[in-house]
This record gives structure tokens, sequence and C-alpha cells, in this order.
């Protein structure tokens, strides 16, 4: 009797669950009394659809992983992502509103409470789920999908709540101002490279985010799919990211290289090393930042860096005659601009006429490694610098015969611009290498170069009467009249193949303002460069 209402009692079960029938079937009972039951095939039932359906959903909303886990194809898969979606999307509660099942479809709306830091909220959306029997027992059980738990969830996607960038933003000056590229149009690719890289370090409120990211390893999602926001938890404030630039001094310098068909300038502080402005017609144009990027010779302006050397080498001094013949030979044969020449002229005479011959009149003196030894080791050439945007830091590599002689007034191998021009004539005045920067290296995590030593002062008073020199009586004569304060100069123009005319080079000083500036064919750098650098100069 015991044994047939048994049988009955799996007849039945077969009846309800496998109401398509099969001949496939399991044992049930012991060893000894092993009777087989039919496995459930076939689309499941609307109503397990519809209990499995239920079961897990209110497993889900209650937390408890495992058993909602088990009631899916892929368990292993399913907790990980249920557990991910308490743990890394911080939802605490979750509620579920299932909708009229279709077939094994379940469609199913989610109301989630997501609570990140001191801000939350509710997160509403629709989902759907499928029910199928699992191979093997037969049972119906959910089809598991990243998809359940959000529609736009793909493989290998996790969820993940965290902060976001703020909502916009807006790159100032020192003072505070807003720095649009519309009004200064040489910032247009700077300042959207610095938002880039030091948004997340602004000042402002940032926002919170539901986002769907790569959950890594194996069948990770393409970077293309990778970070779509799902839910925004809070929005974040407009952010601030203040830069060292000075709004009235860019200004300036847009002006003053927008009157050239191509230049470009750049502003540093002597005493700190900030970079107060960029300007370049070219940037306008194509988005090339010849300022910051350029690598050209620099022409007679690098004779600030050689003039240090041969100072602190006591090779030669301001005061002692130094003659500056017409033509001089060190390797190949070399000229003054126009062929000019002065026998009793001094060695500060000769930086003031930038006389080419009297500096390769000492190329003897020199080996073939101090100059790129005195660029790197005092004015930071070449040193990597970390300003805040993509720069190039120059280059003065060490040559030897000709290629020395050559590098010694800014032709051969040597490769500068704007930025690092600025750099040199302020660590001229000061003796002391500060790295130019656009962003506070503290702030933003820089690792700003050091040079390895500083001029002796001797040789700082040096450089800056000789500049000053140049200033009052010499090249830059013309272009600096009528400023007032501690000025000073070097002028430059540097002979490139191809062209018909030099391109012209300015380096100069006020009080504690350095700048210099580049016009390519622009001829002698005193008439071409030079008005570029006092309008800058003049602007503070």
């Amino acid at each position: 009797m015991g044994k047939g209402a048994k049988i009955a009692v799996g007849v039945a079960a077969a009846a309800v669950l496998g109401g398509a029938g099969a001949g496939v079937y399991w044992l049930t009972g012991g060893s000894s009394g092993a009777e087989a039951r039919p496995v459930p095939t076939g689309p499941p039932s609307r109503s397990e659809v519809e209990t499995t359906a239920h079961d897990f959903l209110a497993a889900w909303s209650a937390g408890r992983t495992a058993e909602a886990a088990a009631l899916t194809d892929d368990s292993a898969a399913a907790s990980a992502a249920l557990t991910g979606y308490r743990e890394s999307a911080h939802v605490g509660r979750v509620g579920f509103t299932p909708g009229a099942v279709q077939g094994s479809q379940v469609p199913f709306a989610v109301t989630a409470e997501v609570a990140f830091h001191n801000r939350s909220s509710t997160w509403r959306y629709d989902s759907s789920l499928a029910v199928v029997r699992r191979p093997g027992d037969g049972h119906a059980v959910v089809a598991w999908q990243p998809s359940v738990v959000h529609p736009k969830l793909a493989k290998g996607e996790t969820l993940r709540t965290a902060d976001a960038a703020p909502a916009t933003i807006t790159a100032v000056d020192r003072n505070g101002k807003a720095l649009d590229p519309k009004v200064y149009p040489s910032l247009a690719a700077v300042l959207p490279e610095l938002s880039r890289r030091f948004g997340d370090k602004a000042s402002g409120e940032k926002g919170v985010e539901v986002r769907a990211e790569p959950a890594g390893g194996a069948g990770a999602a393409p970077a293309a799919k990778a970070g779509k926001t799902l839910h925004v938890v809070s929005k974040g404030a407009a952010a601030t990211l203040r830069t060292t630039l000075d709004a009235g001094m860019q200004r300036a310098a847009e002006e003053a290289v927008s009157r050239r068909p191509d230049a470009s300038v750049v502003a540093v502080r002597p005493s700190t090393g900030e970079i107060l402005a960029v300007a370049d017609t070219g940037a306008r144009k194509d988005g090339f930042n010849a300022a910051l990027l350029g690598r050209t010779a620099p022409g007679s302006t690098m004779k600030i860096v050689t003039s240090a050397l041969l100072l602190e080498r006591g090779h030669a001094r301001p005061e002692l005659p130094l003659p500056c013949p017409k033509f001089a030979t060190y390797g190949m044969r070399f000229h003054n601009v126009e062929e000019g020449e002065n026998p009793g002229a001094t060695f500060a005479q000769d930086f003031a006429a930038s006389c080419n011959t009297a500096f390769i009149s000492l190329a003897g003196r020199i080996s073939d490694g101090e100059l790129s030894a005195e660029a790197r080791e005092v004015f930071g050439i070449g040193l990597n610098w970390q300003t805040g945007a993509t720069t190039y830091d120059g280059s003065v590599p060490a040559d030897s015969g000709a290629g020395k002689a050559a590098a010694m007034i800014g032709q051969g191998q040597v490769q500068m611009n704007p930025l690092t021009m600025a750099s040199v004539a302020a660590t001229a005045i000061t003796g002391t290498f500060r790295q130019p920067h656009l962003v506070d290296p503290g702030a933003m995590g820089l690792r700003t170069a050091s040079a390895t030593r500083s001029l002796p002062e001797a040789v700082v008073r040096q450089l800056k009467s000789m500049m000053r020199l140049t200033a009052a009586r010499g090249t830059a004569a013309k272009a600096m009249a009528g400023l007032s304060g501690d000025i000073g100069a070097k002028t430059g123009s540097a002979e490139m193949d191809n062209q018909t005319l030099p391109n012209g080079w300015f380096a100069g000083y006020r009080n504690d303002l350095a700048a210099a500036a580049v016009v390519p064919q622009g001829g002698h750098g005193g008439d071409s460069a030079g008005p570029v650098v006092r309008a800058v100069l003049a602007a503070e």
C-alpha cells in the first residue's frame, strides 16, 4: 500500500512538472527500493515561470544571495554579480514589481536605494529574466545573464558606484578669472589637456555615479564599451582648476603674436617658475603650440648659457678685452650678422652686440661636453620637465669641432623653444633653475625637475650686467626702450636651411618676469621677436 502511494505521488509530480512527457527518469528511494522518476522536459509551465521568478526576486530583494544564485543556471556568475550589486554598486535596499509573464520571460521593475558616502538616491529601471529548464535535473531556473541585473550590463562588466568628475571644469588664471579658449585661442589645446589630467583634483564637489565597468580577467568588455554611466546618484558642482597663468598677460601675449604671421612667446616668473603666459599663432591654426613644443635652434639667445659657462670657468670677464673679428674659424668658418667687427671690444660688448666670432674664438678653451653639462646641470635643459601640459624641455647635445662651436652661438644641434629660453633667462637672473609649470606642482602631484647646482652669485651679477647693457645700448635697446624697472635682454638670429631669413629670437626680463619669443623667418631678433617680448614684459 505504501509502495503504491509513493508511485502515485511520483506520477502526480510527473504530470504537474513534466506536462510534455518524456522518457528520461531519475531514481527515488533507497538503494534497495529505487524507482525511476521522469525528468521534466520541454518549456517550463506558466506556474513554474511565475514561481521561479517570484522566488528568485524575493531572495535577491532580501539579500539572500546564495539562495538567489542557486535558482539560476550559473550560480557562480550570479553570486558574483548579485554580491557586487550590494557591495560595489552600494545598493542598500531593492524591491521588484513583476510584470505580466510572456512565455518564459518575466519583466520586472526595479526600485533600488543607492547610498555612497553621504549621498543617496532612488534608482528606478526596468529589466527582465527568462526561466529555463536546467540540464540534468529539469528544474525551472533563471537563465543567468548580466542583463538580469541591469539591461545595459554586458558580459565581463560589473556595476560600481564611485565618485565622478565634476559636472564642468573651468580653468581659471592665478587670480580666479575664467580662461576661455575663444578669448585666448593659444590655449585651445592646453586648457583641455589640463582639465583631463587634473580634473579630479579641481576644486568643486564631485558627483557620484553608478557605472558599468570592466570586471577584469577573461571575457572583460572591450574598452570602447567600458565605463557606461547607468545612474547619477548626485551631480557634481562646477569645479575650477587654478592655473599659474595671468589673464592680463595672456591677453597681451595673444595680441603681440597676432601682429605677426607666425610667432610664439612664453612668460615665466623667475622666483617661482610659474608660467604666466603662453601664446602662439600656430596653435590658433593647427593646434600645434610651438611656444611649448617647438624644437629649433635658438641662435644667439643661447649665448646666455655659453656666457655662464665661460664666466664660471674664468675664460672671460665682462670688462676684459675680447676682440670681435669679422670671421673666426673652428672646424669651419663663422661670421657675424652683416659681417660686422670690433677689434677693441670687451666680452660684455661682444655679448651686447651679439658677436659670434668672439665666442667662437673661445671654443678651444672648453671641452666637448662642457656646454651640454652647463645647460643640463645649471639651466635644467633636458631634465624631463613636468609642467602640467605636454612640453619639450630642450636639448644641448655634447659635440666637437665645428658642432661644438656652432652650439656656443645657438646653432648646430641645439634645440629650444620660447618656454626653455624664457626659463634660461629666468635662471640667469636668479642663479637657480626653477622648473616652469602651469599648475601648482604640489597640489597636482607633479615631480618637478631640479638642476644639480646654482650659479655663483658673482656670475649672476655678471650675466645680469651684460643683459642690462644689451637692453640699454646693445641689440635689444630698440625693443626695450622706455621700459621701467630692472631690465635686460639678449637677441638672436638663427640661420636655418632653406630659409631666406633667419628665425628671430629674443629673451628678456623685467624685474621678476622673464619672457622669450621666436618669429620664424623674422630676421633680426631685436626687430621681430623683440616687440613681442616687450609687450609681454610691459603687461605687468
